[in-house]
């Protein structure tokens, strides 16, 4: 499909599952003209056909590959840096550096990446607007998680930054920092395992993706000169990273 250069076109990264893909849903009810990106194009595809968007394949942590989707936007006006991820529970002692890599190519340098790419144009629309989903672990953290919470932190940082950066430009930032979101993101977590992943969110009832993406259209219906900087939601059975209230 051809992206029309006459709409108001909204760009959401990791797009093929999870907040991303409830994200585009709540985006494109909106009125947006929603651009998905992520490798796993067959889901993309179907997404797009759905909501009448766009699919375009896209790897975060290649150059090459966020040079091309953004050289195929002919305007952006909203950003959802929502690709990312954790892989594993080690302790820093046991640290799996190809864990450590991963999550930071993904998390930190997937959103620079991005938000460099996309700056250009997201002022030039008059009204832009970047959505960061980091996570409470960017704001805390737990023990096993260093990998994912070092990434996280890092990634709230970067975009914090930018709020002060892009002072005075039409650019709004809005940080989006969910809790326990039941996606596959256990799933990758723990490499596929199912037991495992159930485990997680046995006892209480957790997020759905579907409620961290009305909060993100929320955001991106407000008008120019409002700016919710940092928006943090948790399930009211979740205190903080692990601590949780479970009725098992």
């Amino acid at each position: 499909m051809t992206i029309p250069a006459n709409s108001r076109i909204a760009v959401v990264t990791g797009a093929s599952s999870g907040i991303g893909d409830a994200t585009a849903r709540s985006l494109s009810n909106l009125g947006f003209h929603v651009v998905v990106g992520a490798r796993r194009i067959d889901r993309l595809e179907a997404l797009a056909n759905d909501i009448g968007g766009t699919a375009l394949p896209l790897d975060v942590t290649n150059d090459e590959s966020v040079a091309s989707f953004a050289q195929a936007l002919p305007r952006v006006d909203v950003l959802v840096n929502n690709a990312g991820g954790a892989k594993g529970l080690d302790t820093v002692q046991n640290a799996n550096l190809d864990h450590w890599r991963w999550m930071w190519e993904t998390n930190v340098l997937g959103t620079l990446r991005m938000t460099k790419a996309l700056i250009p144009k997201l002022a030039a629309s008059g009204d832009g607007l970047i959505v960061t989903v980091t996570s409470i672990a960017a704001l805390e953290i737990y023990a096993g998680g260093s990998g994912y919470t070092s990434a996280k932190h890092a990634e709230g940082v970067l975009h914090r930054t930018l709020r002060d950066e892009l002072l005075g430009q039409p650019i709004r930032l809005t940080e989006i920092a969910p809790g326990a979101v039941e996606t596959e993101f256990s799933l990758v977590r723990f490499d596929g395992d199912n037991d495992q992943a159930a485990k997680v969110y046995e006892g209480f009832t957790p997020l759905v993706a579907e409620d961290v993406a009305e909060v993100i259209g929320f955001v991106a219906s407000r008008p120019s000169h409002v700016n919710l900087d940092q928006i943090i939601i948790k399930p009211r059975a979740q205190a903080g990273p692990g601590k949780f209230h479970r009725e098992l």
